[in-house]
């Protein structure tokens, strides 16, 4: 993959943002994050729709990471619309909640998530996690699963 690989995160927690951003730091991931605040806007960034129409400024991810619990459209209904688009059948997407439950896991797989990942409160064991995530899908091309974390 090339040095632009980019990392599209929905979040709409600032403070849950903020230690993302910390975390993606903490583990060496040098990649460019652009972090936007709910389902829409990850769906408007990903067509290219209203401020995000530029690519040179908005260029396309190599990666998703979808938060479950947000405003106006959630990482669920996200995650299904890029299943639905066909450019964007080949990109990853993780699905990233302080939920464990085992319901929500299993309804991001069914919609076609690539993994799941759990918010972890000890920072050093989610950066490790994060870093092996980003890096497998940095590193591997037309990957469809991530093995468990």
């Amino acid at each position: 993959m090339s040095s632009k690989f980019l990392i599209l995160v929905a979040e709409d927690d600032e403070n849950d943002a903020f230690i993302l951003q910390r975390a993606f730091d903490k583990a060496g991931i040098l990649d460019p994050v652009q972090i936007v605040r709910d389902g829409q806007q990850a769906m408007d960034y990903l067509s290219g729709a209203n401020q995000y129409a530029d690519r040179s400024i908005y260029p396309m991810p190599g990666l998703a990471i979808f938060d479950i619990k947000m405003p106006r459209k959630d990482g669920f209904e996200a995650l299904q619309w890029v299943r639905r688009q066909h450019h964007l059948d080949q990109l990853p997407v993780m699905m990233l909640s302080s939920s464990a439950e085992l319901c929500d896991i299993e309804k991001a797989y069914k919609l076609g998530a690539n993994a799941y990942m759990v918010k972890r409160p000890q920072i050093n064991e989610f950066c490790i996690a994060l870093k092996g995530a980003c890096h497998f899908w940095k590193e591997t091309s037309g990957a469809t699963e991530l093995p468990p974390i």
